[in-house]
C-alpha cells in the first residue's frame, strides 16, 4: 500500500459541526484516527444553514460553481476548515442546505425537496469540485443511504479524474434506507437506465439509495462483525436480505471505537471521584454520591444497575419489568423517547422509589455519573448494529448485560460481562441473577471481571486500522 493514501469521507453528519446521532461520532472520530496512521484523509459535509462559518474560521475557496443538475445549473460555494485536524469541505448551496435542519425526515422542506434529493446534489457536487482543488482520493468512503449513489454517478459518469478511484461503502443504520420516487434520480442526472442496478431497482416503483450502495460500492461495511452476517437473515435484513446475501462476499464487519480521552475514569471531570484499574475501590464514591442524588439508599454493599439509552423499540425495553425490583438491586434508567417507554419506567420508578430510578431527560453529566456509579450496565436490546453504551460501561468499570446481538456480541464475552439470546424478560432476569450471585458470593472474580473490561481497547485506534486493512484490501482489488 501506498504512503499517504488519500481518503474522501462523504457523510452528511460529522462530530462537532453537524449532529443528530451516532453517525456523527463516527465521521468525527475515524479521520482524526486515520491521519495519526499516515493517511491523508477529508470530509465532505453539507454545507447547513446551522453552521457558523465564522465561528469555525471557515475559508470560502471556490466561488459560484455551477453545477448542473435536472437540466439546470445551480451555483454552489466551498468552504473549508479544520476539525480536530482534519481538512473539512463544506459544500455551500442554499436550496439544499440553506436552513438550519440536518434531515428533513419525509416532510419536503427549504424548496419542495426531500432528503434523498437534497444528499444525491450533495453527492453530485462533490464529485463536481474534487478536480478543481486538485484533491485526486485513491478511495472515496460514503456512508448510509445519504450518499450511498456514489458509486452509481461514478459508474454512470465515468469521468477519467476518477478512473483508479475505489469505493468503500459503511452502513450504520439499515432502517434507514432511503426508498426513493425515480424521477429524483435527475438530480445526479441518472435515470432508470443509467444503470442496470437501476433499471432492476426502478421495477416495483422506487429507488432504493441504501440497496444501489451495496451493488456498485466496491466494498461494503457495516459497524460490527456480527451484525453483518446478521443483516443476510430476514430478522434482522429490514427487507433487503436477499440483496446483502447476494453481495456477502464483499461485506465485512468493523466495530467503532469510543473517544477514550472522553470516556476515561481516571480524568473524568463530570464525575464525583476519578479512579484506574488500580484505584477500583475509588469507584464506590462515585455510588455513594448518585444513591444520595437520585434518593436512593446510600449502601456500597447495593449493587446497582445502569442503563443509559435512547427509549426506542430497538433498545429492548418491554425485558424490564417489575421482576427486576424484587431482586436485591438498584436501578436507574436514563433516557428520553417513546412515550410508552417513558411511561413504563417511570411507574416502575414510582412503585418501587427506594430501588429504581426514572430520570427521564438527556444529561450527558448525569450520564457520566451513572456509567462511574454502577456496577452493572444493562443493554437488552432487540438488535444493536455496534452500541457504544457497553464499551463505555466497561471502561468504568461496569459489567454488562447484554442481549447477544451486533456488535453486543461482538464485544461482551464471558470474561468481560453477561449475555442472553432468546429475547424474553424471563432469560434477561435469570442473567440478571446470575450477575448478581457472582457480584455477592465472588467478589475477587468479580473484581477481575471489571478490569479486564477497563484494559480493553476500544480506542478508534483499534478501528482505524481496521479500516486501514479494508482499504489496503481495496486498493489492490
Amino acid at each position: 500500500m501506498k504512503k499517504g493514501l488519500k481518503i474522501l469521507m462523504a457523510a452528511s453528519e460529522m462530530a462537532p459541526l453537524a449532529k443528530v446521532g451516532g453517525l456523527a461520532d463516527v465521521v468525527g472520530s475515524l479521520p482524526p484516527a486515520l491521519a495519526r496512521l499516515g493517511c491523508d484523509v477529508r470530509v465532505a459535509l453539507p454545507a447547513y444553514g446551522s453552521i457558523d462559518k465564522k465561528k469555525i474560521k471557515a475559508k470560502k475557496i471556490l466561488s459560484n460553481i455551477a453545477v448542473a443538475s435536472a437540466g439546470q445549473d445551480l451555483k454552489i460555494n466551498l468552504w473549508q476548515t479544520k476539525a480536530s485536524g482534519i481538512t473539512v469541505y463544506l459544500l455551500d448551496c442554499q436550496k439544499y442546505f440553506g436552513g438550519e435542519e440536518i434531515y428533513s425526515g419525509n416532510k419536503k422542506i427549504y424548496t419542495g425537496t426531500e432528503d434523498s434529493e437534497r444528499f444525491l446534489f450533495f453527492s453530485l457536487a462533490i464529485l463536481k469540485v474534487l478536480p478543481l482543488i486538485k484533491f485526486k482520493p485513491d478511495i472515496i468512503h460514503s456512508h448510509d443511504f445519504h450518499t450511498a449513489l456514489i458509486p452509481n454517478l461514478l459508474k454512470a459518469d465515468q469521468n477519467p479524474y476518477y478512473k483508479n478511484t475505489k469505493t468503500l461503502y459503511t452502513i450504520h443504520n439499515l432502517n434507514h434506507q432511503g426508498k426513493s420516487e425515480i424521477k429524483i434520480l435527475s438530480t445526479g442526472n441518472l435515470n432508470k437506465d443509467s444503470l442496470k442496478s437501476l433499471s432492476r431497482d426502478a421495477q416495483d416503483g422506487d429507488i432504493n439509495f441504501m440497496v444501489q450502495g451495496i451493488i456498485n460500492a466496491d466494498l461494503v461495511n457495516t459497524v460490527s462483525p456480527t451484525y453483518a452476517k446478521e443483516i443476510a437473515t430476514s430478522i434482522y435484513g429490514a427487507g433487503i436480505e436477499k440483496v446483502i446475501r447476494q453481495n456477502r462476499d464483499k461485506i465485512s464487519g468493523i466495530l467503532n471505537g469510543i473517544d477514550v480521552s472522553f470516556f476515561n475514569p481516571a480524568k473524568d471531570k463530570l464525575i464525583k471521584q476519578n479512579y484506574t484499574f488500580k484505584t477500583l475501590e475509588k469507584k464506590v464514591e462515585n455510588k455513594l454520591a448518585l444513591q444520595k442524588r437520585l434518593g436512593l439508599e446510600q449502601n456500597k454493599n447495593i449493587p446497582l444497575a445502569g442503563l443509559v439509552s435512547r427509549l426506542a423499540w430497538q433498545k429492548g425495553l418491554e425485558l424490564i419489568t417489575e421482576n427486576e425490583a424484587k431482586l436485591t438491586c438498584q436501578f436507574v434508567f436514563l433516557g428520553t423517547g417513546e412515550k410508552k417507554y417513558e411511561n413504563q419506567l417511570k411507574k416502575i420508578a414510582k412503585k418501587y422509589p427506594d430501588k429504581i430510578s426514572a430520570q427521564i431527560t438527556f444529561d450527558i453529566k448525569l450520564a457520566q455519573q451513572i456509567y462511574a456509579a454502577s456496577d452493572i450496565f444493562l443493554m437488552p436490546s432487540r438488535f444493536e448494529p455496534c452500541g457504544l453504551g457497553q464499551m463505555i460501561a466497561m471502561r468504568y468499570g461496569a459489567v454488562p448485560i447484554v442481549r447477544s446481538t451486533g456488535g453486543l456480541a461482538d464485544t461482551v464475552n464471558k470474561k468481560l460481562g453477561f449475555s442472553f439470546s432468546e429475547f424474553t424478560s424471563v432469560a434477561f432476569t435469570k442473567t440478571l441473577k446470575d450477575a448478581l450471585n457472582l457480584y455477592y458470593k465472588k467478589p475477587r472474580k468479580w473484581k477481575k471481571m471489571q478490569k479486564r473490561g477497563m484494559k480493553k481497547d476500544f480506542s478508534w485506534r483499534r478501528s482505524a486500522k481496521d479500516y486501514l486493512k479494508l482499504y489496503k484490501k481495496l486498493i489492490n482489488k
